[in-house]
């Protein structure tokens, strides 16, 4: 089987994971730090907060942002639930803005047109998640002037695209969001086996987020509400949570870190042949933003079911069962049994269920060979023959 993702890992990263095993710290050390430096020095940022999942990363993102009860959030429908989910945790609301049908991110028109409703009957949102699918950057730029004009704040879900551009400047950079997240999950662009991070340029909501990843607690004297018994004493001085990144996941993600660009590059690489290869096949291929340098996390293409004799889940499955590990990225949220029972139904966003009945992820990974993507070609020519 040919996953449709999966981690790199050399001899370098091993060393470096090994040596951390023959230190003095495994959680709490030095490399934690080093790690949260050197993600903020590529990406452009002031300050990195490294945490044990991107979803722990956006609950503390919006909890530092202080959404709670009474508030709204909004996101994608098509998005891993962690988008909506983190909205959820705070006790807050979630509601949707559909996508843009060629982008298939978060669509800043039906998103402006939303908000001028939402002002007119009182219910804006106080957070708005954007989610840079596969690695393509969202219009951040209208999204970030239409937070100006409402008043909310903006927490890009980046947790495909680490290592892309927007308008020329890193991904991650903060110059259009309050906050933006990343994931170093293994089929993530870089890996920390597990982890996550969010980048900020305001020094408080960085503070507040490292607060909260480590059950609140501080050993500061300046933020401690009464006097130091001594030495040993510390505080709880807010419900914080166990989020706390390893030592072992800081030294892979350092590790990884230098091969970013050369990932992002082959996946670029990979991507255009797919583009050249499967030209005149009855699928649309992604469409990439000049604006824009995707992370290229995914390669989504979209069945033209009209002109194939086969449905969706036909060709899934066709896929499949020759070794092609495709996989759907991803299930609107909004449709899930869970968010159902909240009131949301089919038929809400329509591009993203157009999307949902014709989209499947081929296989994307820096480590993929030419032989392992010609047999992905050879398959798909083959399965979508009409």
């Amino acid at each position: 089987m040919i996953p449709y993702g999966r981690q790199e890992i050399d001899a370098v990263d091993i060393a470096a994971v090994v040596e951390v095993l023959r230190s003095d710290f495994l959680t709490q050390g030095p490399q934690v730090p080093r790690f949260e430096q050197a993600v903020a020095t590529f990406v452009g940022g002031a300050y990195g907060v490294a945490v044990n999942s991107a979803t722990s990363a956006l609950h503390i993102a919006c909890l530092a942002l202080d959404l709670g009860p009474g508030d709204w959030l909004w996101t994608s429908p098509i998005t891993f639930v962690a988008s909506a989910n983190c909205g959820l945790y705070c006790g807050a609301r979630v509601d949707f803005v559909d996508i843009d049908p060629r982008t298939y991110n978060l669509c800043p028109q039906a998103l402006a047109r939303k908000l001028e409703e939402a002002e007119r009957e009182g219910r804006l949102p106080k957070v708005v998640v954007p989610v840079h699918l596969a690695g393509q950057p969202c219009d951040m730029r209208t999204i970030h002037a239409l937070a100006q004009r409402y008043g909310f704040k903006v927490l890009e879900d980046a947790s495909h695209a680490i290592g892309g551009r927007y308008l020329n400047e890193s991904i991650g950079n903060c110059r259009y969001s309050d906050i933006t997240v990343f994931s170093f999950h293994p089929v993530k662009i870089i890996t920390a086996a597990e982890g996550g991070m969010a980048l900020t340029n305001d020094a408080a909501l960085a503070e507040r987020m490292a607060l909260l990843r480590s059950h609140g607690i501080t050993r500061d004297p300046a933020r401690m509400t009464c006097a130091v018994d001594g030495p040993w004493y510390y505080q709880q001085v807010d419900l914080g949570f166990n989020y706390r990144m390893t030592e072992l996941q800081a030294a892979l993600g350092i590790s990884q870190l230098q091969r970013l660009e050369q990932y992002v590059a082959r996946r670029h690489w990979l991507a255009g042949r797919y583009d050249v290869r499967l030209a005149g096949l009855p699928l649309i291929t992604p469409w990439q933003h000049t604006d824009s340098y995707s992370g290229m996390h995914l390669y989504v293409i979209r069945l033209q079911l009209e002109q194939i004799r086969k449905g969706h889940r036909q060709v899934f499955e066709a896929l499949r069962e020759q070794g092609i590990g495709v996989n759907l990225h991803y299930i609107p949220v909004h449709t899930q049994p869970y968010y159902q029972r909240m009131g949301f139904a089919v038929g809400d966003f329509p591009n993203a269920e157009n999307y949902y009945r014709e989209a499947i992820s081929l296989p994307l990974f820096p480590s993929m060979t030419e032989q392992q993507q010609g047999r992905v070609l050879e398959v798909v020519r083959e399965v979508l023959r009409v």
